[in-house]
Formats: C-alpha cells, sequence, structure tokens
C-alpha cells in the first residue's frame, strides 16, 4: 500500500533561475536514459514476471522512477521560475 503526502522525498530548494542548466536537467525526463523511460520498463516487465516477489519488486522500482520524476519537474520549475519564453529560449 502506498500514502501519498505533499512533499518531495529530497526537498529541492534553488534560489536562482537558469535556462541553460533547465536545457540540460530536463534530459532526464525522456529518452532512452531519462527516468520517464525507466518507469516504463519496470511497470511493464512486471507483466512478463514469473513469480509476485518480482512483479511487487519491480513495481516498486518504476514507482520510485516516478517519484524521480517528480523531483525533476520540481528542478526545472524552480530553475525556470518567473522567466519568459524569450529568456528560457536564449
Amino acid at each position: 500500500m502506498f500514502v501519498y503526502q505533499k512533499k518531495l522525498q529530497y526537498p529541492v530548494r534553488i534560489r536562482n533561475t537558469n535556462p541553460k542548466l533547465a536545457s540540460v536537467i530536463i534530459s532526464q525526463y525522456g529518452g532512452p536514459d531519462g527516468e520517464l523511460g525507466a518507469a516504463t520498463r519496470y511497470l511493464s516487465q512486471r507483466y512478463a514476471a514469473p513469480w509476485g516477489q518480482v512483479k511487487a519488486g519491480l513495481t516498486d522500482i518504476g514507482t520510485e522512477e516516478l517519484a524521480h520524476i517528480e523531483i525533476v519537474s520540481a528542478i526545472l520549475y524552480q530553475l525556470t521560475k518567473g522567466l519568459s519564453i524569450d529568456e528560457i529560449k536564449e
């Protein structure tokens, strides 16, 4: 059973905006090495797992990867907070 708490596992406190760093961090969303790809792989592999313990382990790992996406989202939000579209595009 999971309990959702409205706080990050690792708090993110970024004081200064930095669109260049955000463009690097955003690569952690997608792609073959991104958090979303990892979560999808773990959660889809659980359907082919032969034993219940393996399925449970893959589900837990996939869920943790989804939590990482939440942390990456918080980082990106704080790096681009208050910037205009033109500032982000630069």
